[in-house]
């Protein structure tokens, strides 16, 4: 049942509302003055406020800021028999959803009230997916190196400088960059990603900048690129060690005219983005190769953050275990999952070339395949070496390494031919071959049923 509150210092106001509402099946309170009206939100949820202007000692305008301060997904109404275009106005501007006169006409409460219930359960709902997306990208961490990546993201932050992230693949580069963002100026405006690693050569140009229809064969309408979409906002050009020499140029270009041209196009359109890119790559050796263009990085790295590898930071490995456990269980809806100390210093004691990423999977891996509450060290091993019944299997005196890699597949195939109890069509669906494909290597190792 939807709750509305009534703060009014009419007390035949109040009665006469909250009978009308109560009808309509709301549960309604009544405040007759704002302090008393402030305490009961702070204290319970509302769905809506009716609030009456004219009141003694605080009056409406001023107890509509408050109220938006304890929550601002709250729907409010204003009522007064001292109705005004000033009144309107000034609510309005105050974040009032409606106003209405008094002597207040039943019909235009009732829809009135629906409405601002409708619009405060939208506003509650995109503030919940807000703070799930943003959740998602929290930087976790109290190692030294976090601490001075979220010190420097607090300066660079409110600015306009163009920053530059670099690191190893898995570290969390997206991370810094969504961090930028949401403290910034723009947070408010579009933040728009491309990941020039995976967009071909011949496509990126037209990806940033659009292109004009007919611009080139298969451009049948207009398009608009990244940049465009961006205007107001933050640009995102992640791995931008692999994006061309070509569309490098033109990048340059737009950052020093602060416009763009799309491709097949002829005029300039001005463009206010901030960029942040990211790369994997040392992008000092790429200018020294002749594969990134010196003038660009010098515009790019005004900020430079550099994001170390999980190795070196092993002390915020614990709190990831934690934090990744603790995200798991709650999307699948699990009970609570812990580690043993044990297995906790095994795991931090481990490379992890895939940083962050792969700790992440394998968090997950671990909670989703097996269902205890408490991981032991015998656990973490299993999980991390799934295909192995222990060590001993890998011969590692083969000098070969294709004749290795054939020992590991061969291992492979044979833990998961036994898995699923030796049914070559499922085998063949779960580790994404065709199964005419897994009775070849089936062959080509001499793998039996009897070698189980």
């Amino acid at each position: 049942m939807e709750k509305i509150l009534i703060i009014d210092d009419d007390q035949n106001i109040c009665e006469s509302v909250k009978m009308i509402l109560e009808y309509e099946h709301y549960f309604v309170e009544v405040a007759y003055n704002a302090f008393d009206g402030l305490n009961k939100l702070k204290n319970n949820s509302f769905n809506a406020v009716l609030l009456d202007i004219k009141m003694p000692e605080m009056d409406g305008l001023e107890a509509i800021t408050k109220i938006k301060e304890i929550d601002d997904t709250i729907s409010v109404i204003m009522i007064s028999a001292h109705a005004s275009l000033d009144n309107a106005i000034e609510a309005a501007k105050k974040g009032a959803y409606d106003f209405i006169e008094k002597p207040i006409d039943r019909d235009k409460l009732i829809i009135t009230v629906r409405n601002a219930v409708q619009q405060s359960a939208l506003l509650q709902k995109n503030k919940l997916l807000k703070e799930k997306v943003e959740s998602k990208y929290e930087i976790i961490g109290q190692s030294e190196s976090i601490k001075n990546i979220l010190e420097t993201i607090k300066k660079v932050a409110p600015t306009n400088s163009r920053v530059l992230i670099t690191g190893e693949n898995g570290t969390g580069k997206e991370l810094v960059a969504r961090a930028i963002y949401k403290f910034s100026n723009r947070a408010n405006k579009p933040f728009i990603e491309v990941n020039c690693a995976a967009i071909p050569n011949e496509l990126i140009e037209s990806e940033l900048f659009g292109h004009e229809k007919g611009a080139f064969t298969g451009a049948t309408s207009l398009r608009i690129g990244k940049f465009e979409q961006a205007n107001g906002g933050t640009l995102f050009l992640d791995e931008i060690g692999d994006m061309s020499l070509n569309a490098q140029a033109k990048v340059l270009r737009s950052i020093e005219e602060g416009s763009i041209e799309r491709v097949g196009g002829k005029n300039k359109i001005p463009v206010d983005v901030r960029i942040i890119a990211a790369t994997n790559k040392n992008l000092l050796k790429e200018i020294a190769e002749g594969k990134f263009r010196e003038d660009l990085f010098h515009r790019l790295s005004v900020i430079v953050i550099n994001v170390p590898p999980l190795r070196d930071r092993k002390e915020d490995i614990p709190l990831l275990i934690d934090y990744f456990s603790k995200k798991v269980c709650e999307e699948n809806k699990f009970p609570e999952k812990k580690f043993s100390e044990d297995a906790i210093e095994y795991l931090k004691n481990l490379d992890w070339k895939g940083n962050v990423r792969e700790l992440r999977n394998f968090i997950e891996r671990i909670i989703i395949m097996n269902s205890k509450s408490l991981y032991t060290l015998s656990d973490v091993k299993e999980q991390l070496f799934p295909y192995l019944a222990s060590p001993t299997e890998i011969d590692f005196s083969i000098d070969s390494f294709q004749e290795f890699k054939d020992q590991m597949e061969k291992i492979f195939i044979i833990k998961k031919l036994k898995q699923y109890n030796w049914n070559i069509s499922k085998t063949a669906e779960v580790i994404g071959i065709q199964r005419s494909h897994l009775y070849n290597k089936i062959k080509k190792y001499g793998i039996e049923k009897e070698d189980k």
